[in-house]
């Protein structure tokens, strides 16, 4: 008989120890989107974490079936709200990641986007080449929309707006938005120059030393910033963890709504319905939202169902359209029952995802506070 060696383990003992904490309870099933998807326990968050095991500890190789059952993942990190071990499942596959990544690099397509969010003036200026010569049928993000610029303000406070990649050509909008809310409560917005991408779809990819150059970069755009507002909650983890010690990192809905006795709304006579991004349930602005949404007189506020991620998840309505389009079907049926004449939504990748197949506009919650001030 032929002993065949043991694979070497690809990973340090911090990731083993990390999938040791998963008790394969199974709680964690019934609240992730690609396990109801395909009703497959490889794409379950214990099925992946026995896989990450068994290749970290040499007790499998890795298979390009198993990657791609761990490439499938979202990283929503809905299971990790009901898990009782406690297992830190982002955390977790990140590192997967980053050994995967020592294994087989990236394909190009997802290489070519990361470049691109890594530099958001050329993302733009794609962007905005394409509209003129791919039809919108074949376009994987819809028009960039006019650039606004920012309104004059005064306050006696300011607040640093981190702006992000894809962000920038698509929330010029959102952020004079933003900087007339803050007007309303003695604060001034101010866009530091030099800043990029976040860093989060680098780090959900494995590129952890990409992450870390697009965070130097942000630190040395923010150094000297007191307080710093996100728009897009799935960059708000990142930026946090970026930027911390250089000021007060805060969701800007959050900012707000810790101020919201001196705003004024006007009365919204109309239906609105309410899209809760996985980030956002992260971060835990979706309550913030909540109370500033409630201040407007009139506003007949429907949330939707919460069926899951919406299938964005960064790159993975570029990588995987099939998959994410199938996520995002439950949203849009509940979207068309709720009667809504818009829908708000506040991450950035979300809001493009679900415009793209939405007959309903798909906004930013601070738009529309910002349309109702009174």
């Amino acid at each position: 008989m032929v002993v065949l060696p043991r694979p070497a383990p690809l990973q340090s003992e911090p990731l083993t120890l990390m999938t040791d904490r998963c008790v394969q309870c199974g709680l964690c099933l019934p609240h992730c989107p690609t396990y109801r998807l395909d009703g497959s326990e490889a794409e379950s968050p214990r099925g992946r974490i026995a896989y990450i095991q068994a290749v970290t500890t040499g007790l499998i190789e890795p298979s390009p079936v198993g990657d791609e059952h761990l490439d499938h993942c979202l990283g929503c990190r809905r299971c990790e709200a009901v898990c009782p071990a406690g297992v830190e499942y982002g955390e977790l596959l990140t590192l997967a990641r980053v050994a995967q990544r020592r294994r087989r690099p990236l394909p190009l397509p997802d290489r070519v986007h990361l470049a691109l969010l890594a530099r958001p003036g050329w993302l733009e200026a794609l962007l905005r080449l394409q509209a003129g010569l791919v039809p919108d049928r074949w376009r994987r993000l819809p028009s960039l929309p006019p650039r606004q610029p920012m309104p004059a303000t005064t306050g006696t406070e300011t607040a640093a707006i981190f702006v992000g990649c894809v962000a920038d050509g698509y929330e010029s909008a959102t952020r004079a938005a933003l900087a007339r809310l803050l007007a309303g409560v003695g604060v001034v917005a101010v866009v530091p120059e030099g800043q990029t991408c976040c860093g989060t779809a680098a780090r959900h990819a494995g590129l952890r030393e990409d992450a870390e150059a697009l965070a130097a970069r942000n630190r040395q755009a923010f150094s000297g910033q007191t307080r710093l507002l996100t728009l897009a909650s799935g960059c708000h983890e990142q930026v946090q963890s970026s930027l911390a010690g250089i000021g007060q990192i805060e969701d800007a809905l959050s900012f707000l709504a810790s101020r919201a006795e001196r705003l004024a709304f006007r009365t919204a006579d109309r239906r609105v319905a309410l899209h809760v991004p996985c980030s956002q349930r992260l971060i835990r602005s979706d309550l913030a939202l909540r109370q500033l949404l409630a201040r407007i007189p009139g506003l007949d506020l429907v949330e939707l169902d919460d069926t899951g991620c919406c299938g964005a998840a960064g790159l993975h309505m570029l990588s995987e359209p099939e998959r994410a389009a199938a996520l995002r079907a439950p949203l849009l049926q509940s979207l068309a029952r709720s009667g809504a004449s818009e829908l708000l939504s506040a991450n950035i990748g979300c809001r493009l995802h679900l415009g793209g197949a939405s007959p309903i506009p798909v906004r930013h919650p601070l738009d529309f506070l910002a349309e109702h001030l009174a």
